[in-house]
């Protein structure tokens, strides 16, 4: 069965910190490249960062410096820590493959404000 699980958003002020988390099964995790995507309002689902099954991971730029990917294989989770978080980084979050599965969890909302 297909499963994809986002927690971890939540409101915070600008140059505050979130973790996410991403539960997924196996199917999928044993793919060798997981990624955070991202999606705010009236703009399309864009990709923030990925991670190869060995650990080499990338960003945008738009993130680059401020979130971390990580993965834990053997509990089939891939993470995402915030750090120095703008306005601009309000979306909801999701994490699939890459190239993403014909299938979305629900994402988890991050909103950045004051």
């Amino acid at each position: 069965q297909v499963q994809l699980v986002e927690s971890g958003g939540g409101l915070v002020q600008p140059g505050g910190s979130l973790r996410l988390s991403c539960a997924a099964s196996r199917i999928i995790v044993s793919t060798n490249l997981m990624g955070w995507y991202r999606q705010a309002p009236g703009k399309q689902r864009e990709l923030v960062a990925t991670i190869s099954k060995t650990g080499s991971t990338n960003s945008a730029d738009s993130v680059k410096g401020r979130f971390t990917i990580s993965r834990d294989n053997a509990k089939n989770t891939v993470s995402l820590q915030m750090n120095s978080l703008k306005p601009e980084d309000t979306a909801v979050y999701y994490c699939n493959t890459v190239p993403a599965v014909n299938f979305w969890g629900q994402g988890t909302q991050v909103t950045v404000s004051s």
